[in-house]
């Protein structure tokens, strides 16, 4: 099993729990970000997820490093989910665990942000009215020009 993976199917938390659960790890903080229907009053039909899959794995594992190395004893797994998701699909997991608490609720938040800086997966939001590429990260988007 990979720790840090893009996939196309459906996520399962327990599997990246799992990854991250041993007899020395005494708290597990799991984050899942879902697909909302309603945004600053505009209804989402569904998103639509891309990524460049080997640098994204790349990426989401050198997330695991920074954590490792600003949080000794942090073990983190992620999963990102591409492909088209419906409300209320979970198009991101993120689990870290640690010995105590602390730890893991903040690895498991720089995880988060990390994500969304550096990593290059790619969402666009198809409303009732239109469809847009979101976040920073779409200026990197392949089907974006440069001007």
């Amino acid at each position: 099993m990979k720790m840090f993976e893009v996939v196309n199917d459906e996520l399962d938390i327990n599997k990246y729990h799992q990854m991250t659960v041993n007899e020395h790890q005494g708290a597990v903080c799991t984050f899942t970000g879902h697909v909302r229907e309603w945004t600053k009053g505009t209804r989402t039909v569904h998103l639509e997820y891309e990524a460049y899959i080997p640098m994204a794995e790349k990426m989401l594992a050198q997330i695991g490093d920074e954590i490792e190395a600003r949080w000794p004893g942090v073990i983190t797994a992620i999963g990102h989910r591409i492909g088209k998701l419906e409300i209320s699909d979970i198009a991101v997991v993120i689990v870290t665990s640690s010995p105590h608490r602390t730890d893991s609720y903040r690895a498991n938040e720089y995880a988060v942000e990390r994500l969304k800086e550096i990593v290059p997966i790619w969402k666009k939001e198809i409303w009732e009215d239109g469809e847009q590429w979101i976040g920073d990260s779409r200026k990197y988007h392949p089907s974006v020009e440069e001007k």
